[in-house]
């Protein structure tokens, strides 16, 4: 019986440890890329029709502008997930979220600084 559980055990981390692996764009198969969060079985088909037509993907630019759908937010979500395009996430793809609420951040504080502050009576 413990031998049973400590396979059990040896085959969900084995498993949990292949859905954490980065996932390259250009070496991946179907079952693969199904995996990615963000990607279906669509999109899929898309990427793999794409690939063989024009070859491998050169950087994340390349594989946006040749698979329909795949957009600069779409492409830090599937980086994020753990998609990579020669090995390689996408630049700022986990910095993008926090970039555009420091720049929130800094426009409330500038309309604070130029606020008429009236005296007190």
């Amino acid at each position: 019986m413990m031998k049973k559980i400590l396979l059990a055990l040896g085959l969900c981390a084995a498993s949990l440890s292949f859905a954490l692996a980065p996932v390259d764009v250009n070496k991946a198969d179907q079952a693969a890329l199904d995996g990615v969060k963000g990607i279906g079985p669509a999109t899929s088909r898309a990427i793999l029709d794409e690939r063989k037509r024009g070859g491998p993907f050169k950087d994340w630019n390349d594989f946006s502008a040749r698979v329909k759908g795949i957009g600069d937010k779409k492409s830090a979500g599937l980086s994020k997930a753990g998609l990579t395009v020669n090995g390689q996430p996408k630049a700022n793809a986990a910095g993008a979220g926090v970039a555009a609420a420091g720049a929130k951040a800094d426009a409330r504080s500038m309309d604070h600084k130029h606020a008429r502050v009236e005296p007190r009576k």
